[in-house]
């Protein structure tokens, strides 16, 4: 609820509650986006990491770090997914509010 006076002066300007919903699930959909490729970049790293661990410290070739550009591809489509269907709550709930009510918030 931080953001409920910039909802009200949406909604006293003209956005309809679908309008507002729509913010919100596609804003929290990119902050899953962000997690992702965030999680992506760990996990490659780690990957690489654990291949060097394994070829120079215990001199084993049987560990190699691969990755399909489709597995890429389909995290960060879910974590996009799941960042928008986290965000279902929240955006109803602030298509709901009130412009009156939401410009007088502190």
């Amino acid at each position: 609820l931080e953001r409920t006076r910039e909802i009200g002066v949406m909604k006293a300007v003209g956005a309809r509650n679908r309008d507002v919903m729509l913010l919100f699930l596609i804003e929290s959909g990119l902050y899953g986006l962000a997690g992702g490729l965030v999680g992506i970049a760990f996990g490659l790293g780690m990957g690489k990491l654990v291949e060097f661990a394994a070829t120079n410290y215990l001199g084993s070739e049987l560990l190699k770090a691969s990755t399909s550009p489709y597995l890429i591809l389909g995290a960060l489509a879910f974590s996009f997914l799941l960042g928008c269907i986290s965000g279902v709550a929240p955006a109803r709930q602030a298509a709901r509010l009130n412009p009156v009510q939401a410009l007088r918030y502190e």
